[in-house]
């Protein structure tokens, strides 16, 4: 498909900054976020953090440079970074969401209140990170996921590297707590963050031991059995320097391969960015990346169809045969 008259917004184009956003009742639950809204959005991006912290993980203090809300905003879509369940609003509630399920509820039940009378563009394109791939990928495999426009999962998977597969399950991992030098394999190499950035502290944030649970059998069971279930084209990122998930085509090949019902799964290794994907000093060439492929998601639902390959690997790698 070509486009010749674009109708996306300028590069100077301005608009209101994000916002804090916040619903206090979702089935007697409040949930938080921030909120970016463009005029009149080609559509909407909802975007679930990690671990460890909450949606300014999506407009990093001090650095507008990096967030994804500005950079979306400015090319005509609304972005709602939603503050998940267990982190800030909904944090006191915690004891409420241990069922997978609830807590996918409730991320819907936000996403249209917060919504709520505030025009979609063509829908709403879903993206999460790190520990936020477990709730989006749940989202997604829900009967309410066919509606999506598609799916960005970043800093996730089925195996860990090596090292931090012993540190996150080894035999001196202690229940319940942080594993000492968890920190250094998110954050390396240190070269790709800004000094200001290293570490984390702009965008921390206090949790819940809901998350602990979440993940315990995600990449073992839970992964392996929503994944097919997911029919709205995909996109799995993981950054050249990632260290705590394997990134080699053939690992990236057989986790895009779980994704049977998807229409399209592009697996995307980007380059010089280790797994804080939106704080690095790539995460404006990411945030690019992952609109294009919103863009093409969008287009796809107005055609009915892609140009693409069902299967495409981006970021300079081939992939092995499926």
């Amino acid at each position: 498909m070509t486009l010749t008259d674009s109708d996306l917004a300028p590069a100077d184009s301005t608009g209101p900054l994000p916002v804090v956003a916040e619903v206090r009742d979702v089935e007697g639950i409040p949930v938080s976020g921030l909120l970016a809204e463009a005029p009149t959005p080609r559509a909407v991006v909802v975007a679930l953090h990690g671990g460890a912290v909450d949606a300014r993980y999506f407009d990093c203090p001090g650095h507008p440079e990096f967030s994804l809300m500005r950079t979306a905003q400015r090319l005509g879509y609304t972005v709602l970074a939603l503050d998940r369940p267990g982190f800030q609003s909904s944090g006191p509630y915690a004891d409420r969401l241990a069922d997978p399920q609830r807590r996918v509820d409730l991320m819907y039940g936000a996403v249209d209140a917060l919504l709520d009378g505030l025009p979609r563009g063509a829908g709403v394109f879903l993206l999460a990170h790190s520990a936020g791939c477990e709730l989006a990928v749940r989202m997604a495999a829900d009967d309410r996921g066919a509606d999506l426009l598609g799916l960005e999962l970043a800093g996730t998977g089925r195996q860990h590297q090596p090292t931090a597969q012993e540190l996150l399950w080894g035999a001196n991992r202690v229940p319940g707590k942080r594993p000492q030098g968890v920190g250094k394999l998110i954050w390396s190499p240190q070269r790709l963050y800004p000094e200001d950035v290293l570490g984390g502290g702009t965008v921390s944030a206090r949790g819940s031991g809901i998350e602990a649970k979440s993940l315990h059998e995600w990449a073992a069971r839970d992964f392996l059995g929503l994944a097919p279930l997911i029919r709205i084209p995909v996109r799995y990122t993981l950054g050249e320097h990632e260290q705590v998930w394997r990134n080699d085509p053939a690992e990236m090949t057989a986790a895009g391969a779980l994704f049977t019902g998807a229409p399209r799964v592009v697996l995307n290794l980007q380059p010089n960015t280790g797994h804080n994907i939106s704080l690095g000093h790539t995460a404006p060439v990411y945030h690019l990346t992952v609109l294009a492929f919103a863009e093409e998601c969008l287009l796809a639902r107005r055609t009915g169809e892609f140009s693409g390959p069902t299967l495409q690997f981006d970021g300079g790698a081939a992939a092995p045969e499926r």
